[in-house]
């Protein structure tokens, strides 16, 4: 008996296969083609390469684990989350998805506010209306490409998309369906209340399972895209973020969770809705039934490391770079990095802030730059800690996960950052251990999803703040922070919207 986790992200699909131990026995993952971005802060990528790139994954999970199909006993789900795929009546793609890091919503979320009301939307969704949720993506489609909202018959969510290309079910979970601004969640249901005053059919939305439940089974023409066996069951799976935090073990109260992808995310589970009466931090349901979870997001987190790297050129590896910024002091000899590249939602919930070097001096080096991206993103990571201490969400242990999680020097600056030891699990692999997890709970391999949690989550290694980097950087951090009001506005103007 082995299950597998399919996690559809930004950048790829990752396949992972284990075992009744939580053993790793086999993995492979597949790119997608780089996400368009026709004007700025715009953010599309087409639904049918995330299906491409899973039926390549999963073979590839298979034959690495030395398997066929006929050996997975039931499949989880995980993905990016807040997409927008579109469907007609013919069940095709009716445009590029817009993914969650897109930012051209903007009056479409004043739009929500003003129609629903600030206090009520938040009562209702636990959440202030942002450009990255789904719900503005689909009134800017209706508003901005009408011809094509007339064709819409059913909206999915990325991973949701692939599951109903493997199944043919329509079905998501209700951690995924709590980024969509349509979801009630502290009743996990869809909010009628929100749809009807938007006026969005609930038709449209498929049915909204807890992470654990079997939604549907194996299709003839999912198993022959994939190298499945036709009838093997396919459970709910979770949003990146939840799926991810189940896999490094974030299923109680005081665990807390600093992952960084294409974006960073601070997670912590809760036995009960937590609010941040400003919305500067999202609270969405848990992937573990009667759980929710409070969480920060910086959108431009991995990916300033990624611009960073491309614009050096030169074919550097990752590796390579923070080697260069090994050396570097603390604070970077005073230049500091903003990493807004996608407009920033924790903690400024501003789709038009912009990136930012900034105390640079001609004495400056690679490494410093560097060293600034690295500690940059974190800075903006330390903003939901902070968040988190004002909301009272207590904060036991932080586990990295992520790009962050694989850099011993990049681990350092959290645990500095964070003032709180870092902690690493065995299975550095996140959403889609996570969503292998759900799938092995759903299949009966264990009674719940903490339980599994604590039966197979294994901490490898911890790495302890030093007291003095600790000291320094929260002086540098103070700094860092009078950069985005002091920048704020500048660089925002679209010449293409004045033309």
């Amino acid at each position: 008996m082995k299950f597998l986790g399919i996690d559809v992200g930004t950048g790829g699909t990752r396949a992972l296969v284990i075992d009744p131990a939580g053993r790793i026995v086999g993995s492979a993952t597949c790119e997608h083609v780089a996400f368009a971005t026709p004007r700025p802060g715009w953010a599309e990528q087409d639904p049918a390469d995330w299906w491409r790139a899973t039926g390549d994954a999963v073979r590839g999970a298979l034959s690495d684990a030395g398997i066929d199909g006929a050996a997975i006993a039931a499949v989880g789900f995980s993905g990016q989350m807040h997409g927008s795929t579109l469907l007609d009546d013919t069940d095709q793609v009716v445009r590029p998805a817009l993914l969650w890091c897109d930012q051209r919503t903007g009056a479409e979320c004043d739009a929500i506010t003003a129609t629903v009301g600030a206090a009520r939307l938040i009562e209702l969704t636990l959440n202030p209306a942002l450009t990255g949720f789904t719900l503005p993506k689909l009134l800017w489609v209706r508003r901005h490409e009408p011809a094509l909202w007339a064709r819409v018959r059913s909206v999915l969510l990325p991973k949701d998309y692939v599951r109903f290309r493997l199944t043919g079910d329509r079905a998501t979970d209700v951690a995924d369906a709590s980024g969509t601004l349509l979801f009630d969640v502290a009743n996990r249901r869809w909010s009628a209340e929100v749809a009807g005053a938007l006026d969005i059919d609930l038709a449209l939305l498929p049915r909204a399972f807890e992470s654990p439940e079997v939604t549907g089974t194996v299709s003839a023409a999912g198993a022959a895209a994939t190298g499945l066996r036709a009838g093997t069951p396919v459970v709910a799976g979770g949003g990146d973020q939840a799926a991810g935090a189940v896999g490094m073990g974030i299923v109680e109260a005081g665990l807390v969770s600093a992952t960084i992808g294409t974006s960073g995310v601070v997670f912590a589970a809760t036995s009960k809705p937590a609010l941040d009466p400003k919305g500067r931090v999202h609270t969405f349901c848990h992937a573990v039934p009667g759980m929710w979870h409070v969480m920060g997001v910086t959108q431009g987190a991995g990916l300033s490391l990624r611009w960073l790297r491309d614009m050096m050129g030169g074919g550097l590896t990752y590796d390579q770079l923070c080697e260069a910024a090994a050396g570097v002091p603390p604070g970077c000899d005073g230049a500091r990095w903003t990493p807004y590249l996608m407009g920033e939602r924790t903690p400024h919930l501003d789709p038009d802030a912009r990136a930012a070097l900034a105390g640079l001096t001609a004495s400056h080096t690679r490494g410093h730059l560097v060293r600034a991206v690295l500690e940059g993103v974190t800075f903006s990571l330390q903003d939901s800690f902070a968040i988190f201490a004002e909301m009272g969400v207590p904060v036991s242990g932080v586990r990295l996960g992520g790009g962050g999680a694989k850099s011993p020097l990049w681990r350092q600056i959290q645990a500095d950052v964070y003032g709180h030891t870092a902690e690493i699990v065995e299975a550095e692999e996140g959403a889609a251990y996570g969503a292998a997890i759900l799938a092995g709970v759903g299949a009966g391999a264990w009674p719940s999803v903490d339980g599994a949690c604590k039966a197979i989550v294994k901490v490898a290694s911890r790495v302890p703040p030093s007291p003095v980097a600790v000291a320094a950087l929260r002086a540098v951090y103070a700094d860092w922070r009078r950069i985005y009001p002091a920048l704020k506005g500048v660089g925002a103007t679209d010449p293409v919207a004045i033309a």
